[in-house]
């Protein structure tokens, strides 16, 4: 049994923050019901990543979306609207990510949602918060990330500002909407009262970034500085941490002795015996280390470092990791299946219970998919 079998989670959220934290409490067993506009559906349908689609709506969404159902529903229709209350009454928690004020004039907000079910946990997901003069900007994930200072971590100090290459403050707001989303139902079973989360992608994104911040509130101010090496991985780590060339492709290198490394590799760093030197003259490091460790193939330098306890690393591309073995060894795949029957090759929950992996099979649904079974189950009284 699933912890969260038993639990029906009304789903109003769409792209990708939200329905991510819907993707998380379904794979615990929840039953998680999308709330879409008829026949369009939700937004991210239609949102391709590299212009894949499966069926009528993009892989993206199929990504984002299985192990769930579809509930077609127009919330500015009062007939809909009547469906949608009586499902709140016998839902366990609902969701949203619209901006501050829609629910308000829907007349769903977390206030008016309580007298239709007290014990509901009601979360909310927004850009900025819900106060000042951000509140009703659009929350999308390059902005927060270039707001936020996050794009001064990655690449060169000769690059300018350098975006993350995923989603990253909407995967993070979706992970601490499931931190929130849990400790609810939690305060819930003590006080048997509905409770109200509250997250926000600017705050996720200040989240993930807390040593990093904490380091220039308490560091006079001071800006991060990356190196300006080729591979540098770190604006706030010394050398030798980084990416290195070799004749056949790339080494990384976490932190260590920096001595110690380079009398391994064959190098006499003595001049570097100050640890501060470390850090302050990293990038003239990184270019001894560079000039070396091109001399030889990467499974070279794999096995000479990492026998002496050196921690090191290929760095794989996503077609040499999915020949890895340990994709096999620890099930990191499943198979998907929509209502079609075509079939999706995804990534699984990363959370293991009692030794059992958290597989879902079932695809993404179809808009309004599943509003037959639903009416039967719970609106035919």
């Amino acid at each position: 049994m699933k912890p969260l079998e038993g639990l029906i989670v009304l789903e109003f959220c769409q792209f990708l923050a939200g329905p991510s934290a819907g993707l998380k409490l379904a794979d615990l067993g929840a039953r998680v019901i999308k709330i879409e506009r008829p026949i369009k559906g939700e937004a991210c349908r239609q949102l391709s990543i590299k212009d894949l689609f499966v069926d009528d709506s993009s892989l993206l969404f199929h990504t984002i979306n299985r192990n769930k159902e579809s509930f077609a529903a127009d919330l500015k229709n009062p007939d809909d609207l009547v469906l949608i209350k009586k499902l709140i009454a016998k839902a366990d928690i609902m969701t949203h990510n619209f901006r501050p004020g829609v629910m308000e004039k829907i007349g769903l907000d977390f206030d008016q949602t309580l007298t239709i079910n007290p014990k509901i946990i009601y979360g909310t997901i927004t850009g900025y918060g819900n106060k000042g003069p951000w509140a009703k900007k659009p929350g999308q994930d390059l902005l927060l990330q270039s707001l936020s200072g996050l794009s001064w971590l990655s690449g060169r100090k000769s690059q300018g500002p350098v975006p993350f290459g995923l989603a990253v403050a909407d995967l993070m707001c979706g992970n601490h909407f499931v931190q929130g989303i849990l400790a609810a139902l939690l305060k819930r079973a003590k006080t048997g009262k509905g409770v109200l989360v509250e997250v926000s992608l600017l705050e996720s994104i200040l989240d993930v970034q807390f040593e990093a911040i904490t380091s220039f509130l308490n560091d006079g101010g001071q800006l991060p500085e990356r190196g300006d090496v080729k591979g540098s991985a770190h604006a706030f780590l010394s050398a030798p941490y980084g990416v290195y060339q070799t004749q056949d492709g790339y080494l990384s290198l976490a932190m260590g002795d920096l001595l110690f490394i380079g009398k391994t590799l064959g190098l006499d760093l003595s001049k570097y015996a100050d640890k501060h030197q470390w850090f302050a003259s990293r990038d003239e490091i990184r270019k001894i280390l560079s000039k070396k460790i091109i001399t030889q193939k990467v499974d070279y330098w794999i096995n000479l470092l990492q026998k002496e306890g050196i921690w090191c690393g290929k760095v794989l591309n996503y077609k040499e990791l999915d020949s890895q073995p340990f994709v096999d060894d620890l099930s990191l795949k499943q198979t998907v299946k929509n209502s079609d029957g075509k079939s999706l090759v995804t990534t699984r929950s990363p959370i293991q219970l009692d030794g059992d992996i958290l597989i879902s099979k079932k695809a993404a649904p179809k808009v309004g998919e599943d509003n037959e079974n639903i009416h039967k189950q719970f609106l035919n009284d």
